[in-house]
Parts: C-alpha cells; structure tokens; sequence
C-alpha cells in the first residue's frame, strides 16, 4: 500500500508506519498506539481506532481485546489553560484587549 494513505488523520499516521510497528514487534493496538502515536490526536482513536485494529489483525497482530485507552492530563490543568483564556501572567492577545468602549 502506498505510503500516502493515512490510517489515523488526527496524528497523521500512515499505513507504512503501522506496518513498521508490526515488524518491530507490537502486536496490539495499544503498543502500536504508543509506538505510532495512533489514535492520539483530537478525536481520541473515534475515527481511526476501527481501521487501525483491522489492519494490525491483517498484518498479523492480535485481537483488540478493548478498545484504546485514552490518557488524562498528567497533572490537573484548569479549564481557563484549555480555553486560552488570558490571565495576570498571560500578555494580553489582539482579541481580548480593551477598547476605549469597554471604559464607558
């Protein structure tokens, strides 16, 4: 199969790569996640998950037993972080800056 032909979009993972991770010895489709970063991007493994557990079973890999396990933040991040919202610490961006309207 061709280089080009993404099996995850999000993380840009290709079929070559998750051949690659089949030869290196991950036979699941958790190793190959963590190998390939498959899975990883903004839809958490939704649209590719299925496909990805397809090929590795056809390339000669396990079962997916479960499907992929999604990983919080290390450490607790506020919701203001997440949503780029501006703080004290933060310089101010183009969007957010007071007009003289916002004094009135």
């Amino acid at each position: 199969m061709s280089d080009k032909a993404f099996v995850c979009r999000c993380e840009d993972v290709t079929f070559s790569e998750v051949e690659r991770a089949i030869a290196a010895g991950h036979r699941d489709l958790e190793s190959v996640k963590r190998y390939t970063g498959l899975g990883t991007g903004f839809c958490q493994g939704k649209q590719c998950a299925a496909l990805a557990a397809r090929l590795i079973v056809a390339l000669g890999g396990e079962h997916a037993a479960a499907p992929i396990t999604p990983r919080p933040p290390i450490r607790p991040v506020p919701l203001s972080a997440l949503a780029a919202l501006a703080d004290a610490t933060t310089p101010e961006t183009p969007s957010a800056q007071k007009t003289p309207e916002h004094d009135s």
